[in-house]
């Protein structure tokens, strides 16, 4: 099983989102599920899917390897009878007015930041939906968790380290991006997620940064 990060004492009340033993909505928290879809990178817009192959041709001929599909993770969390989309999205991407932003970081260049078109989102919205669902590839994977996890999860999500997404600033091997978050999570909370790969053929950029930012604490921590 991964690390688990603890999240600071002043955290654990997340009011309506019911940290285990708090009196919110979630009732006993008896219920508990968590999804991943993997979409395939630039579903339903041409230009980020162009992109994406143009730059997983540079990565694959610097590796003397065959193109891979690219891959986006999107994360669903359900807890008690309350059901959570988790992302990480450009700030412009604004899907809804209320879509539960609980921090925001640079794109591209850490400078960059105070511009719209180069900040994200990390979002983790109640009653939210994922676009492009319908083209996600071998449907929903089931990741095992319990109610404790799964709360655990949530409660990270406004603790992410707000690192530039396109970047590798920590040399974890990988530029940070929402791949790396959502594995950061998953590892982060409890979560296996040793054998959680995307489609056979594909390929998730920024996977492995977020799981070994997690080992790396684990690591310093012993």
């Amino acid at each position: 099983m991964s690390s688990v990060l603890v999240p600071p004492t002043d955290s654990r009340d997340l009011g309506p989102w019911g940290w285990p033993g708090s009196r919110g909505d979630h009732g006993a928290v008896e219920h508990a599920r968590v999804r991943v879809y993997w979409l395939p990178l630039g579903a339903g817009g041409r230009v980020v899917a162009r992109n994406g192959r143009i730059f997983e041709s540079w990565a694959a001929r610097r590796q003397h390897r065959d193109p891979c599909e690219l891959y986006h993770a999107a994360l669903e969390v359900e807890v008690g009878a309350a059901s959570y989309v988790i992302e990480m999205a450009p700030a412009w991407s604004r899907v809804a007015e209320d879509r539960g932003t609980v921090a925001t970081g640079p794109v591209g260049m850490r400078w960059l930041g105070h511009l719209q078109l180069f900040r994200y989102e990390v979002r983790r919205w109640r009653d939210g939906v994922i676009p492009d669902l319908d083209s996600a590839v071998g449907g929903p994977v089931l990741v095992d968790t319990d109610s404790m996890r799964a709360v655990h999860l949530l409660a990270l999500v406004p603790l992410v380290p707000r690192l530039t997404w396109g970047r590798d600033e920590l040399d974890l091997g990988e530029m940070w991006n929402s791949n790396s978050f959502v594995a950061w999570l998953l590892a982060g909370s409890g979560h296996d997620v040793e054998q959680l790969r995307p489609p056979l053929g594909g390929r998730a950029p920024g996977w492995d940064a977020g799981m070994r930012l997690v080992r790396g604490w684990d690591e310093v921590a012993a």
